[in-house]
C-alpha cells in the first residue's frame, strides 16, 4: 500500500511542499493529495493591489500541479482527527474524509477582528481574494460618488501601510486615512519612518497615530476617548489569526492556535503531522518565533519537506535556515521600503526607499509567483523510494 501524504492548503507553503515532495519521492511508493478550498493560487502578497483596482494573476492549481502526479481535492477542511489519521472535508457536493499517513498542515491565516464590535458586520479586509474583491466593488461605487468620500484603513502593520498607500495612489479621488495604534512605522528605522511619512504626505494619506479603535459602524469608527471618524469604507488590517481546526483536533498549539513543532516542523504532539506557513509556531535560528510572512512560509515549507523525505527514505535530514531578513514594503507602484533587520529582529539603521525598492519588491513578488507555479523546477530528477523500515537512529540524524 502506498504511503499517503495529504497537504492541507495550497498557499505559498502548501503548494511548494506538495510539488517538492512529488518531485523527490517515487510515485510507486507514495500518493500525494492537496486539499484547497479554491481552484486557483491566491497571491496574498498582492491582494491590496487587487482591492485597489489592479489585475493580478491567479494561476489554476490544476495547471500548477499538472504532470506532477499530485491529486487536487477542491474542498474546505472542516476537521482533523490525528488519532484516526483522517481529515474531514466539505464542498458543494457534500462531505467526506481523507485518510493520511503523513499530514502537512498549511492552512494559513485569516483576518483577526480582535473582538472589536462591528468589524465582522461593517469592515472590509484584504486577507483573502473574495474579501479583497468585495472591497474593490465598494471602492468602485464610492469613486462614482465623487469628492468627499472617506476610506479609513485601520492597522499600521505592513498590510495596512501597503493597503492605504495603494488605494491612495490608484484612486486619488478618494480621501484615505490610516489609523495607527502607536507611532507610524514603529518597526522601521528612523530613516525608514521618515521616508514612509514623506510618501503618505505625497499621496495624501492622513495618518492618525496613537488612536485605539473600539467599534466599527456602517459609516464611522468609534475610538477611545469618544472620537468618531467618518468612514464610507472601513478596511480592517489590524492583524491575522489562524483557524481553530488545529486546536480543536488535539494537536499541541500555542494560545493563538498555531501548531507547536520541533526544529524540523514536526508536531511535538503527533509525529506524523508537519506544519508550515502561518499555521506553524516555529522558533527561528535567533531563538525568536518566525513571523507570519511569505519568507517564513518558504523556510518552514522547505524544512518540512526535507524532514519528511529524510524520515521516509531513511536519509539524513538537512536543517534549513530559519531566519527573517527584513521587511519589503510596497508604497504604491512607484515607491517602497526595504528594511533589513538584525539577529534580534530589530531594524538596522540603513534602509532603501524609492523606485529601486519598489522594483525589488515587485521582483520578489514575481519570483514567489513563478516558484509557486513551477514547484518542481530545478529539483533533482531522481525520485527516492521509501525505506521499508528505517532505523530511528538513521532517520533522526540531522546536518547543519
Amino acid at each position: 500500500m502506498k504511503h499517503r501524504i495529504v497537504v492541507l492548503g495550497a498557499g505559498y507553503a502548501g503548494a511548494y511542499a506538495a510539488g517538492t515532495l512529488a518531485r523527490r519521492l517515487s510515485p510507486e511508493d507514495t500518493e500525494i493529495t492537496v486539499v484547497n478550498a479554491e481552484p486557483d493560487f491566491v497571491q496574498r502578497l498582492r491582494l491590496h493591489q487587487l482591492a485597489a483596482g489592479q489585475e493580478i494573476e491567479a494561476p489554476q492549481l490544476a495547471d500548477v500541479f499538472a504532470g506532477t502526479g499530485i491529486r487536487l481535492r477542491l474542498a474546505r477542511v472542516t476537521a482533523v482527527d490525528p488519532e484516526r489519521q483522517v481529515v474531514a472535508v466539505a464542498n458543494a457536493d457534500g462531505g467526506g474524509e481523507l485518510g493520511y499517513d503523513t499530514l502537512v498542515y498549511a492552512l494559513g491565516s485569516h483576518g483577526d477582528d480582535r473582538g472589536v464590535p462591528g468589524v465582522a458586520e461593517h469592515a472590509f479586509d484584504v486577507a483573502a481574494r473574495p474579501s479583497a474583491l468585495r472591497l474593490r466593488e465598494r471602492l468602485d461605487r464610492l469613486e462614482k460618488r465623487g469628492e468627499g468620500v472617506n476610506v479609513l484603513v485601520v492597522g499600521d502593520g505592513l498590510t495596512g501601510i501597503e493597503t492605504a498607500t495603494e488605494i491612495a495612489e490608484s484612486r486619488p479621488g478618494l480621501s484615505v486615512a490610516l489609523v495607527a495604534r502607536g507611532e507610524l512605522g514603529a518597526q522601521l528605522s528612523a530613516g525608514g519612518r521618515g521616508h514612509l511619512r514623506q510618501v503618505c504626505d505625497r499621496l495624501g494619506v492622513t495618518v492618525l497615530e496613537h488612536t485605539h479603535v473600539e467599534a466599527v459602524e456602517a459609516t464611522r469608527v468609534l475610538c477611545a476617548g469618544g472620537t468618531a471618524l467618518a468612514a464610507d469604507a472601513t478596511v480592517w488590517t489590524a492583524g491575522f489569526t489562524v483557524s481553530a481546526i488545529a486546536a480543536a483536533s488535539g494537536l499541541e498549539v500555542i494560545e493563538n492556535g498555531r501548531i507547536v513543532v520541533d526544529r524540523t516542523m514536526r508536531s511535538v504532539s503527533h509525529p506524523n503531522v508537519y506544519a508550515a506557513g502561518d499555521s506553524v509556531y516555529a522558533v527561528g535560528d535567533n531563538g525568536r518565533p518566525l513571523p507570519m510572512s511569505c519568507a517564513s512560509a518558504g523556510y518552514t515549507g522547505r524544512q518540512a519537506v526535507d524532514a519528511i523525505v529524510g524520515r521516509l527514505t531513511g536519509s539524513k535530514i538537512a536543517n534549513t535556515k530559519l531566519e527573517y531578513p527584513g521587511n519589503h514594503i510596497s508604497l504604491g507602484r512607484q515607491d517602497g521600503i526595504l528594511q533589513m533587520v538584525d539577529h534580534e529582529g530589530q531594524a538596522k539603521p540603513k534602509y532603501m526607499g524609492g523606485r529601486k525598492a519598489a522594483r525589488i519588491k515587485a521582483g520578489i513578488v514575481r519570483m514567489s509567483l513563478w516558484a509557486t507555479s513551477h514547484p518542481t523546477f530545478g529539483l533533482p530528477k531522481r525520485k527516492h523510494h521509501l525505506a521499508t523500515a528505517p532505523k530511528a537512529s538513521v532517520a533522526e540524524k540531522t546536518v547543519a
